[in-house]
Parts: C-alpha cells; sequence; structure tokens
C-alpha cells in the first residue's frame, strides 16, 4: 500500500457530497434542521452515531484533521455512504492511505458491464475478460480460433494450470508458464481470501507434483502485461503471445487480456520500444 498526501479540498468535497444523499430516515433517525430548514442528509455526528465512533470521529475525517485514519474505519464509511469501488480508491488516496488493501465489496471484481462484450468484439488480435476468480466473462472470435474445436475455458487459471490440452498448447509449460501463473494465483488469493474458487484451483494444483515443487520454490510474478511466451494455435501452429493486460475501472480485479500472435518457431521477434509522451520545449 502507497501513502499519499493528505488531500483535504478533495476528501471533504467527496464526503460531504455523498453525506448530503443519504436519508437519516432510512436507518431510523430524525433528519437534522438548519436554521429553520431541514439539512440534506446526515449530520456530522449521526455519522459518528452510524458508525459507533466517538463524538467528532467523523468531523475529523471529513475536514482532513484525522491523520492516517484506519482502513477499517473508512471502510465503514464508504458502506455507510454507498461509494463504489473507484470512490472507495478516491477516498483511500484523499485521505492519505493510498490505494486501499482491499475492495470495498466482496463481489467487486466478480462482474463488468455487460458492454464488454461489444468491445473485445470489435478487437482485431485474441482478447478476453476474466473476472478476480479468472472466470472467463467475454472473449472474441480470434481468442476462441486458438483452442481446438473453440472450447474456450470456463476458467483461465485452472485450464493454463491444471487442463491436459493446456499443456500441450502452452509450449515450455513447465519451465516457462506455470511458473509465472502461480505466483498470480498467490498473489490473488492474498487479496481474496475467502475466494472460494481460487482455494480450490490452489487445492488442486497443490496435488500435482510439479506444481506443488513450483509453489513451494514461490515466485514474485503477479501480471503478465508485457509477457512474451511460446504457445500452439490450434489453427496458426506454433508462434509466441505477447500480453497486454488492463484492468476495467468499473470492476477492480477483473482483467482484459489482448494476446498478440506472432508466427514462428524463433525464440524471440524484435521488442517494440516503450510507449512514452514526447516532451515539448
Amino acid at each position: 500500500m502507497t501513502t499519499m498526501k493528505l488531500n483535504k479540498k478533495a476528501l471533504k468535497a467527496l464526503l460531504a457530497e455523498r453525506r448530503a444523499l443519504i436519508e437519516p430516515e432510512d436507518h431510523g433517525l430524525t433528519r437534522p434542521s438548519r436554521q429553520g430548514r431541514r439539512a440534506a442528509g446526515l449530520s456530522q455526528d449521526q455519522v459518528d452515531e452510524l458508525t459507533e465512533r466517538a463524538r467528532n470521529t467523523y468531523s475529523r475525517l471529513e475536514t482532513g484533521r484525522y491523520p492516517n485514519p484506519p482502513v477499517d474505519y473508512l471502510h465503514q464509511v464508504a458502506r455507510l455512504f454507498g461509494l463504489n469501488e473507484q470512490e472507495w480508491r478516491s477516498l483511500n488516496r484523499y485521505a492519505g492511505i493510498g490505494d486501499p488493501p482491499y475492495p470495498l465489496n466482496p463481489a467487486s471484481g466478480l462482474e463488468v458491464p455487460g458492454v464488454w462484450q461489444e468491445a473485445v468484439d470489435g478487437i482485431r488480435h485474441m482478447a478476453y475478460v476474466n473476472d478476480a476468480s479468472w472466470n472467463l466473462l467475454a472473449c472474441n472470435a480470434p481468442f476462441r480460433e486458438l483452442f481446438p474445436d473453440g472450447r474456450i475455458p470456463q476458467n483461465t487459471m485452472r485450464w493454463m494450470l491444471l487442463d491436459p490440452v493446456a499443456r500441450g498448447m502452452l509450449l515450455d509449460w513447465d519451465t516457462v508458464w506455470a511458473p509465472l501463473v502461480l505466483p498470480q494465483l498467490r498473489a490473488a488469493m492474498a487479496v481474496r481470501p475467502d475466494d472460494t474458487t481460487l482455494q480450490q484451483i490452489a487445492e488442486d494444483a497443490l496435488k500435482d507434483p510439479v506444481l506443488a515443487c513450483l509453489w513451494e520454490a514461490g515466485g514474485a510474478h503477479i501480471h503478465p502485461d508485457g509477457d512474451e511466451r511460446p504457445i500452439h494455435h490450434a489453427v496458426h501452429g506454433p508462434g509466441h503471445v505477447t500480453m497486454c493486460a488492463a484492468e476495467p475501472l468499473g470492476g477492480p480485479g477483473a482483467r482484459l487480456i489482448f494476446l498478440v500472435y506472432h508466427p514462428g518457431t524463433h525464440k524471440q521477434h524484435t521488442r517494440l520500444p516503450m510507449l512514452r509522451a514526447r516532451r515539448t520545449t
């Protein structure tokens, strides 16, 4: 978790705006009055009451007088105010915490807007979207062509590690693929320790002698962005894929993966230079 500088102005704007949208009556409270009129939303004292905190705790948070607030308290406030995942991330950043150590809602990353299917359909390269448990949510026709008879996997993590077909398609599986995929599984489980899908994949992987040894060896590889790995395409034969990974902002934990295929058995094609903005003088 990266520490950031407290942003009082942005913090107050976010919290005050969302607090004004909460109906006190929905929580069994009376709407406070102010100068002869009803005030919008919860009062600061009512937030303290609902979060079971000492008086003025929330006032200190909203006005930026609460340095390094506990993440569990921010989580309470975020759930009370009905923040979404991006607002939850912003709340942590504005409060000087940095990116949150865990998602706001357990279901985060398990769904993405339906338009993502239309988006991947319009991509020329192989592309797919999986959720935070590596379940396949959407893919395009070029991705389907990668697999014999177009039989796409329901869970890409399980397929890469445990499917016998994958071990033939993912060339150098035991030295190139599995040693990089397993650390991704370990990292995902650290963020989502209660994810039963990931737990079951890990349990099954540890029954495999090769994977059990690789698991014990560890590894720090946590994402495939920029990786290049050998593969046997069901239609085009042996080659390499360069992998590009991105995260849908509306579903943190889910991933959009592009597979740029390069035919041929050569070990590595010429890598493109890094993209950087031009500096102006």
